[in-house]
């Protein structure tokens, strides 16, 4: 087993709320930088700028997960990442037709601005991305088990668009292996109110809008190699 550090919630300018800086060449170069293993940029119910990032990622040799931070119906924050490009973007498609078409002003919520990896922008997506989509938290573990995917709850100790705030508790039926809190100061709390985190694999991730706010090598993940297959399998396997 090897360490691998990462940080796997990173917003891209096609995140309305995302800083205009964060292009894919920024967020690889600065996470190059930092000497991190493993990120994943996971914008708001879409993929669209993960072609890039991993493409520019392969040539700094880090693994690059592709990914999204879904919005369920039910406002829930739940990052979704894939070992395979092909299978986050079929995703994209289907979220895509599970969106709200709600247009977006640029100059209220910001750009949604989509790269290629030469930081050139190939287009923007027309419709609000920060709006929730017709899939409910209840619906996800079979849709990562048909798109090949596995899904994080983000944030759960954060008092909005967490599992833990929106619905009040960790559903009878949820399988996640694996949370996200903001701060791993309030893990201790946040398990004994909810015993099934203690079977959970516990990670921090930086939700970065801002290059400088992107995780210096802190955290780490055990995995069996240094891949984009055994990150995930790191990411499923359930604490003994």
């Amino acid at each position: 087993m090897i360490k691998l550090s990462y940080d796997l919630h990173i917003h891209s300018c096609l995140s309305p709320c995302g800083d205009d800086d964060m292009t894919p060449s920024n967020i690889v170069g600065m996470s190059a930088l930092k000497t991190l293993d493993i990120i994943a940029v996971t914008d708001h119910n879409s993929s669209k700028n993960c072609p890039a990032v991993c493409k520019l990622a392969e040539q700094y040799n880090i693994i690059a997960l592709p990914g999204m931070e879904l919005t369920t119906m039910e406002e829930v924050h739940v990052l979704c990442l894939f070992a395979e490009l092909f299978d986050a973007l079929r995703f994209n498609e289907y979220v895509s037709s599970q969106i709200m078409k709600i247009p977006n002003d640029a100059s209220i919520f910001g750009k949604q601005e989509i790269y290629d990896e030469n930081d050139n922008i190939i287009g923007t997506e027309p419709y609000l991305l920060i709006n929730a989509t017709n899939i409910s938290f209840d619906d996800i573990s079979r849709l990562m088990n048909e798109y090949r995917g596995v899904y994080i709850p983000a944030h759960i100790d954060k008092n909005s668009n967490s599992l833990l705030s929106n619905l009040g508790f960790i559903p009878p039926e949820a399988d996640f292996p694996t949370a996200e809190l903001a701060d791993l100061q309030h893990l201790d709390a946040i398990s004994r109110k909810n015993p099934y985190l203690m079977s959970c694999n516990i990670i921090t991730n930086s939700d970065a809008h801002m290059l400088g706010n992107i995780n210096e090598p802190e955290h780490f993940l055990e995995c069996s190699e240094r891949s984009r297959e055994a990150v995930i399998s790191a990411i499923r396997k359930r604490c003994p």
